[in-house]
């Protein structure tokens, strides 16, 4: 288990989770091993078999605080939440531009155009740093393929051409991604975007790590008043935060992929960290995966200058900003929706 920025990380199986009074207490093998004031938490995330209990179910909804529920992989299973708030008119207008494709466009090529600007600097950056000329090669040459699907992105006409670009874009990123890796390529290499199941080390952190970006908007896009379940670029489906997951794509390179490089190129996870299931699934350590959400939440508490507001800001809350920028948007406060993009 650990506490990171007001949310509690829960990793051990078959972990009891239970209230008393307005405390949290945390048992394992029948053990109390953590007892903490509801107040102190702004969020529960529990990773695998963890028990919670109905009474502190009820006292997280009464506090406001989010429950979620993940596989031990990272994949949101369930999340509760205390009665959505802000402003009805808002998601009014959310749920009408969701339903009408010439009015989701727009949004759709500003999430992914984030999205590539975004790869396309982290390649540069790379190609800056590497010392290999076959690799600084490489990454020029996928970084101008990317700025190319830019251009042509904006010319995409459907929502579908739209998702063709995205598609046609991840391709060529993570072709070059291994050229980003710096130490134990062997054991760390990996044939394209692998998910459920993650075929590969890389693929493993890269998946959970999205997870935790995917549960850190949710929370943003509540806070701003929007349903995180209406997206205008993922489409519907039960079960799926697709509002999230359509901002999550500006945030994919900035903070995912930049933090799961530097932890492999620094060491702090190698590959006996991972291990190999009957089918090809690759699974990480429980150590493997605390390692992650603390430089993960390590990386939130680093400062970027944001583009559009010119001030400095953690990156632990970008999410949060651009769902306000967002909602400012459908609101009519502003003619359209810029991306956060960090050079």
């Amino acid at each position: 288990m650990d506490v990171q920025l007001n949310t509690l990380y829960i990793f051990t199986a078959g972990a009891y989770l239970h209230r008393d009074h307005q405390t949290v207490v945390v048992e394992i093998e029948k053990q109390r091993r953590l007892a903490l004031p509801i107040h102190h938490l702004d969020a529960i995330a529990a990773f695998g078999p963890i028990l919670v209990s109905p009474g502190l179910v009820e006292l997280c909804v009464e506090a406001g605080v989010a429950l979620s529920y993940l596989t031990d992989s990272g994949r949101l299973i369930a999340r509760v939440d205390a009665p959505r708030s802000g402003n009805v008119l808002l998601r009014r207008e959310q749920f009408r531009r969701a339903d009408r494709p010439e009015a989701c466009l727009p949004l759709a090529r500003s999430f992914i155009a984030g999205k590539l600007q975004n790869a396309r600097n982290g390649l540069l950056r790379a190609a800056r740093e590497s010392h290999s000329p076959e690799d600084v090669a490489e990454l020029n040459v996928a970084a101008a393929r990317l700025g190319e699907h830019v251009e042509s992105l904006m010319t995409s006409d459907t929502l579908d051409s739209v998702r063709g670009r995205e598609g046609d874009s991840a391709r060529t990123y993570f072709a070059a991604f291994p050229r980003m890796i710096r130490c134990h390529r062997d054991e760390f290499g990996m044939n394209g975007r692998s998910r459920r199941p993650p075929l590969d080390p890389v693929n493993a952190l890269l998946s959970f790590t999205y997870a935790l970006m995917t549960h850190d908007c949710v929370a943003a896009l509540t806070a701003a008043g929007l349903d995180p379940d209406v997206g205008f670029l993922h489409a519907d489906r039960p079960g799926r935060p697709s509002l999230a997951l359509d901002l999550v794509e500006e945030f994919r390179t900035l903070v995912a992929d930049r933090l799961v490089l530097a932890l492999i190129n620094r060491r702090q996870i190698g590959p006996s960290d991972f291990v190999r299931r009957d089918g090809g699934a690759v699974e990480m350590s429980t150590d493997a995966r605390k390692s992650l959400v603390q430089a993960y939440v390590a990386r939130k508490r680093d400062e970027v200058t944001h583009p559009l507001l010119g001030t400095s800001v953690r990156i632990g809350q970008l999410p949060f900003l651009q769902a306000k920028l967002l909602a400012r948007h459908l609101r009519g406060d502003s003619e359209m929706y810029i991306p956060c993009i960090i050079r």
